[in-house]
C-alpha cells in the first residue's frame, strides 16, 4: 500500500519529499518559479562581467537584424544535421554487424578512438576531404561516431540471450533473429542514443566551425565576439545555442515516441 501511494501523485509540498510522484501541473509550476527566480538573481547580480538580460535582448536583435545570424544559424543546423545522419547510419550499422564476431575488433578499435582528439586529426582530414564544408562534416562525423558506436555496441551486447533462445524457439532463422531481436528489438534504444549523441554533436558543433570558419556558423560567430569581448553577444549566442539543442532534443524524443509508443507504454507498466 505505501509503495502504491507513492506512485500517486499527491501534493505540491510533495516536491521536497524524496521519491515522490508529482502531478505535470505541480511540476510546471515548479519549473517557472525556478526560472522566474533565476531571472529574479540574473537582473540583480552584482557582477559587471554579467551583461544584464535587456542587454543580451538587445544584442540578440542586432545579431539577427545586422549581423546575419539567421543565415549563420542556418549553416550550423544543416551542418550538424547532416553529420547525424551520416553518424546515424555508419555508427548503428556498425553495431549491429558486431552479431558477426569478424567486425567486432573492429567496432571495439574504432571505439578507443573516442579518446582522441579531433584537433590533432585536422590536417589528416584536409588532405583527404579538403576544407570547407567538407572538412567540418568530416571532422564532427567523426566527433560523434566514435561516441555513437560505443554507446549503440553495448545496447547490442547487452540483449539478454532470452530473446535470442526464444526467437529459435519460433523457428526463426539466424538472420531473421538478428533482424527480429537485434534491430527491430533496439530501434528505440537507437533513438536514445542518438538523442544522447545528437546533444554531444551541438556541443561540438562549434569546435568545430571555431576549427574551420570558411563558411561562418554560430561557432565561427561566437569565437569572433569572443575575441572581441562583446558579452551582451556571447551570452545571446548561448542562449540561442541552448534553445535550439533543447528542440532538437525534444524532436528526436518526439520521432522516437511516434515510432516507438511501446517503449513509453513498457517504461510506464515498470
Amino acid at each position: 500500500m505505501a509503495e502504491a501511494a507513492s506512485k500517486r501523485p499527491g501534493r505540491i509540498t510533495d516536491v521536497f519529499r524524496p521519491n515522490r510522484l508529482v502531478s505535470p501541473g505541480a511540476m510546471r509550476l515548479v519549473v517557472v518559479f525556478q526560472l522566474v527566480v533565476l531571472l529574479i538573481v540574473w537582473t540583480l547580480s552584482p557582477y559587471k562581467v554579467l551583461p544584464k538580460p535587456g542587454e543580451v535582448f538587445s544584442a540578440f536583435q542586432t545579431l539577427w537584424l545586422k549581423d546575419g545570424l539567421a543565415q549563420e544559424l542556418m549553416s550550423s543546423v544543416t551542418l550538424n544535421v547532416e553529420a547525424l545522419l551520416i553518424t546515424s547510419v555508419i555508427s548503428i550499422g556498425l553495431a549491429y554487424l558486431t552479431v558477426l564476431p569478424f567486425f567486432r575488433p573492429v567496432v571495439a578499435a574504432l571505439s578507443k578512438m573516442r579518446f582522441l582528439s579531433m584537433v590533432g586529426f585536422t590536417l589528416v582530414f584536409t588532405m583527404m576531404v579538403g576544407g570547407g564544408h567538407p572538412l567540418k562534416l568530416a571532422l564532427l562525423t567523426f566527433g560523434m561516431t566514435v561516441f555513437f558506436l560505443t554507446s549503440m555496441a553495448s545496447v547490442v551486447e547487452s540483449i539478454p540471450q532470452a530473446r535470442f533462445d526464444y526467437a529459435r524457439t519460433l523457428r526463426m532463422k539466424e538472420w531473421r533473429v538478428v533482424w527480429e531481436v537485434v534491430v527491430l528489438g533496439t530501434v528505440d534504444q537507437a533513438f536514445e542514443v542518438m538523442r544522447q549523441n545528437a546533444a554531444m554533436g551541438w556541443l561540438m558543433l562549434t569546435l568545430v566551425e571555431g576549427i574551420n570558419r570558411s563558411e561562418g556558423g554560430i561557432g565561427a560567430m561566437l569565437l569572433n565576439y569572443q575575441k572581441h569581448f562583446q558579452l551582451p553577444s556571447i551570452f545571446a549566442l548561448q542562449i540561442l545555442i541552448l534553445l535550439i539543442g533543447l528542440l532538437q532534443d525534444f524532436l528526436i524524443g518526439l520521432a522516437r515516441s511516434i515510432v516507438c509508443p511501446y517503449a513509453d507504454l513498457t517504461r510506464e507498466r515498470r
